[in-house]
């Protein structure tokens, strides 16, 4: 089947969709195709003209989430299929499904365990069959999480130190906004969680996302932060972090896909980590946050004032915010054997938004371009088994900290 571009940028006109096209402009090699798609051809096109000369000759798509036909016609035109349309629980299963019986690579930014589930039982055959590479969470979700566990499995092999035994990714500073988009997702899974106890046990279980749960491993109770509590051991507090209940699920499908290469016993954990004099202050103060949004997010009659002071889907935090805003993440990583190492990834930009188009941008350029180079496995994958290495070349080269000390 012939491919004529490489990479369909689809939603490109969203929020996110507007900084992950500025970034393939500045940073796609050239000769790249590129070809940016949505539901408005006018909005498309004053996207393009935002691009300036590079983007002059990227054609234009008109698709809808809702149109099989249309999402068929896309995924077999790409080699690439990068998606910024959520929530993905909404909209995204049909393009997912499209991609995979195409064998067409893709990548989306989500982090909704209930849509990630469904694309695994729904998609994970046929894309194996086809050759595609399904790889969720090409953002803040969950590459971060996933790289970094990644690269102390390298270490511990490369010391011979043995399997991984635990590793706990603190989250030592953060600075950024939030988009409608990501209320959005999270005001749908917590509907549907609250209509389905099938659906609610399986947001809490801590092996949602594995290829085969039956066979994990009994750990126990593996259960996720909710309350500040401080750390004998290091006097730092630590509270709950946003994005643990998903980005552990990740870690856990990536150490399975695998074959358990990690550790056949790892567990992981993230958390929010604090110190200093107002340490504990701020722990409850995080954790009183997340727990009043998530309350409030599930009461219905209160929607309508949480709309009014929440940012609606299509905006997001403005760009000084994105531009002055970091992340700085640590991986304390043990092995069976006792051996120690610690893993930092950090970058400039808001996380969920500047940098976040980086890592998308990037993903959707290694599965178009880096070939051979990227790890022989195709079905839904996770940043680490479907990208990996080629992936931290790029984030690195971008400027990103991906390191590992002992």
């Amino acid at each position: 089947m012939a491919r004529d571009v490489d990479i369909v940028l689809f939603g490109a006109s969203g929020f996110v969709g507007r900084l992950t096209a500025a970034h393939l402009a500045a940073h796609a090699p050239a000769g790249t195709r590129i070809v940016l798609a949505g539901r408005s051809r006018e909005r498309l096109a004053a996207v393009a003209r935002g691009l300036g000369p590079v983007a002059a000759d990227w054609p234009l798509v008109v698709a809808d989430a809702s149109d099989e036909e249309s999402l068929r016609t896309l995924a077999e035109s790409t080699r690439v299929v990068v998606s910024t349309v959520g929530p993905y629980l909404r909209h995204g299963l049909p393009l997912v499904q499209a991609c995979a019986r195409a064998g067409t690579h893709y990548a989306d930014l989500t982090g909704e365990v209930l849509f990630v589930r469904a694309s695994i039982d729904t998609a994970d055959e046929a894309a194996r069959a086809s050759g595609a590479r399904i790889v969720h969470s090409c953002g803040f979700d969950s590459v971060p999480s996933d790289l970094a566990v990644l690269l102390a499995h390298e270490w511990a092999q490369a010391q011979d130190a043995g399997p991984l035994a635990s590793a706990t990714l603190e989250v030592l500073s953060a600075r950024g906004g939030f988009s409608g988009g990501t209320v959005d997702s999270l005001r749908l899974q917590l509907d549907t969680a609250r209509r389905d106890r099938r659906a609610q046990r399986l947001v809490g279980a801590p092996y949602a996302l594995s290829p085969d749960r039956a066979h994990e491993p009994d750990l126990g109770r593996q259960p996720d932060v909710f309350r500040p509590h401080r750390r004998e051991a290091t006097g730092e507090w630590v509270a709950p972090f946003v994005m643990a209940t998903y980005n552990t699920r990740v870690v856990r499908r990536s150490n399975a896909l695998l074959d358990h290469a990690y550790g056949p016993r790892l567990r992981y954990a993230e958390v929010m980590a604090f110190s200093g004099r107002t340490a504990a202050l701020r722990a409850s103060a995080v954790t009183g946050v997340l727990a009043g949004l998530t309350g409030l997010l599930a009461v219905q009659p209160l929607r309508p004032l949480l709309d009014r002071l929440l940012p609606s889907p299509g905006t997001g935090p403005g760009e000084r915010t994105r531009r002055t805003g970091h992340f700085r993440l640590r991986v304390d990583a043990r092995t069976e054997s006792g051996r120690r190492a610690t893993v930092t990834v950090a970058a400039q930009g808001d996380p969920g938004y500047a940098a976040t188009a980086v890592m998308l941008g990037q993903s959707a350029l290694a599965l178009a371009l880096d070939g051979d180079r990227l790890p022989a496995r195709a079905g839904v994958l996770t940043p680490a088994t479907g990208i990996g290495f080629p992936l931290v070349n790029r984030l690195r080269h971008e400027g990103f900290t991906l390191d590992v000390a002992t």
